[in-house]
């Protein structure tokens, strides 16, 4: 496990701890999209209904980004 993945809702977190999960997040999104995609095309699925489907989780992943983001700009 990494450092960052191992924080608790107690310890205080740093700017550059927040742009690593902010990083690592974003990676994630584009990951989880491009796989999506990848396996629609496969499955001889619409680009749009594979997108549809995913929605509900990069509505998620783009919240907490966004929460991220908030949290560091209050620290710097």
């Amino acid at each position: 496990m990494t450092e960052s993945s191992e924080l608790t809702a107690t310890d205080p977190v740093t700017a550059q701890e927040l742009t690593e999960l902010i990083t690592e997040l974003e990676e994630y999104r584009e990951r989880l999209v491009n796989d999506t995609l990848t396996m629609a095309q496969r499955a001889k699925m619409l680009r749009s209904q594979a997108l549809a489907q995913l929605e509900p989780d990069l509505a998620k992943i783009d919240a907490t980004l966004q929460a991220l983001r908030n949290q560091q700009a209050a620290l710097t």
